[in-house]
């Protein structure tokens, strides 16, 4: 009955009805486009809502609605992509309380190997999370990555099964095996010398590593310096240049050179006798100056002082030392000292060696009295030595010493 009445039913009713429901459907449709009914599975609907933008080299097959994840688990959805220069931007809706540091990654992914791709979101492995994820964040494209895909996997291994290495095992083979046939030995040599330098390498790996360092160093100071060699390396032409100018003179100057070096030689050569003989009667001399040893010195000091040593302050007794000296200027008595030998038996002087000196007869100079003897005393009663100065025993006026006689010869502060 049923049956027979919907088949009855007039075709203007069944125009209406179809008419209606496709109002409807384009009402629906109207409003939402394709993209925005919800699918089964998708992020959770209702709530604060943020926006965050992320840079992709490679989006892949990636599509709207396709999920966003944090830790396996759907927070939000892809919202758009779009192209921005040679990268893709990806614009995804997260709820306001996802809880993500502002230095965020995000990564593309595939739920299983033919599942659909998605995004997800995590705070960075090797860095410490900063700040807070927010809206119009971008996540740039140093923080972007995605997994290969199975096509790229797939392709790849079809690479190496038709023409890669694979098809060539069986050719490798057969040529190692052809190759140590025979020269088992000398394999076996070799592998053993290899590890004796291995071996040897290992044990000096800390003397390379100080090279290596030190290498280092050495370019880090060459690398400072770079200017101060580059100018020296723009002026090492001209300084050539002035060598090869000055060729000749240089090649001269080496030839004169030479022959003064044969001079030289002759020379040395021709004087080599004189120079030891010289050298033989320097050796007396250098042995008596050896013995002589700290007396020499001492005599210089003496020397510069005379007649007066350091001796000779332990006698001075107050503020002053007074002097009296006799001066005779008989040239007899004079020749007499100088000669150093006394007279000979008939009265006449002699010399060095025995030979006789002229007596001359000199009138006395006026004034000063002649002394009558080789020896005698001043008229103050001091002893004098012809030709020296006379010592006296007498106190002079006005000194200060003790023991009755005096040692100074000239006045002077104490």
């Amino acid at each position: 009955m049923t049956t027979t009445t919907t088949s009855r039913m007039p075709r203007a009713r069944r125009a209406a009805t179809a008419l209606a429901v496709g109002v409807a459907v384009l009402t629906v449709t109207g409003c939402q486009g394709a993209f925005d009914l919800p699918l089964p599975g998708g992020a959770p609907k209702g709530g604060p809502v943020i926006h965050v933008t992320a840079e992709f080299a490679d989006v892949l097959d990636l599509v709207p609605q396709s999920s966003v994840k944090v830790d396996q688990v759907t927070v939000g959805s892809v919202e758009k992509i779009e192209l921005n220069g040679w990268t893709a931007r990806v614009t995804m809706k997260l709820p306001k309380d996802v809880q993500l540091p502002d230095n965020a990654i995000a990564e593309l992914k595939q739920t299983s190997l033919l599942g659909e791709k998605y995004i997800a979101l995590s705070a960075p492995p090797a860095t410490a999370p900063e700040g807070h994820l927010g809206d119009g964040d971008n996540i740039p494209l140093d923080r972007t990555g995605r997994n290969p895909a199975v096509e790229e996997v797939l392709s790849a291994m079809s690479l190496l099964l038709n023409g890669g290495g694979v098809a060539q095992l069986k050719t490798i083979e057969t040529e190692l095996n052809k190759a140590m046939n025979g020269n088992e030995v000398q394999i076996r040599d070799v592998i053993k010398q290899l590890d004796t330098f291995v071996g040897g390498l290992d044990e000096q790996k800390s003397e390379i590593v100080r090279a290596i360092d030190n290498i280092d160093k050495l370019s880090a100071k060459l690398a400072a310096q770079k200017d101060d060699l580059a100018k020296a390396i723009e002026a090492l032409p001209k300084g050539l240049k002035i060598l090869a100018d000055q060729r000749q003179q240089l090649v001269q100057m080496l030839q004169a050179l030479s022959r003064l070096g044969a001079v030289g030689t002759d020379v040395i050569k021709a004087s080599k006798d004189d120079t030891r003989a010289n050298l033989e009667a320097l050796q007396p001399i250098l042995a008596q100056l050896t013995k002589a040893g700290d007396n020499l010195p001492k005599s210089m000091q003496l020397l510069l002082t005379y007649p007066f040593s350091d001796g000779t302050l332990g006698a001075m007794k107050g503020d002053y030392t007074n002097m009296s000296a006799d001066l005779d200027l008989n040239l007899e008595n004079l020749l007499g000292n100088l000669s150093k030998s006394s007279p000979t038996p008939g009265g006449t002087p002699t010399g060095p060696g025995g030979l006789p000196l002229p007596t001359p007869s000199l009138p006395s100079l006026p004034g000063l009295p002649v002394q009558p003897s080789p020896t005698g005393t001043s008229p103050t009663g001091a002893i004098c030595v012809p030709g020296t100065i006379c010592v006296g025993s007498a106190q002079p006026s006005g000194s200060s010493s003790s023991d009755g006689s005096w040692r100074s010869l000239y006045g002077g502060g104490a």
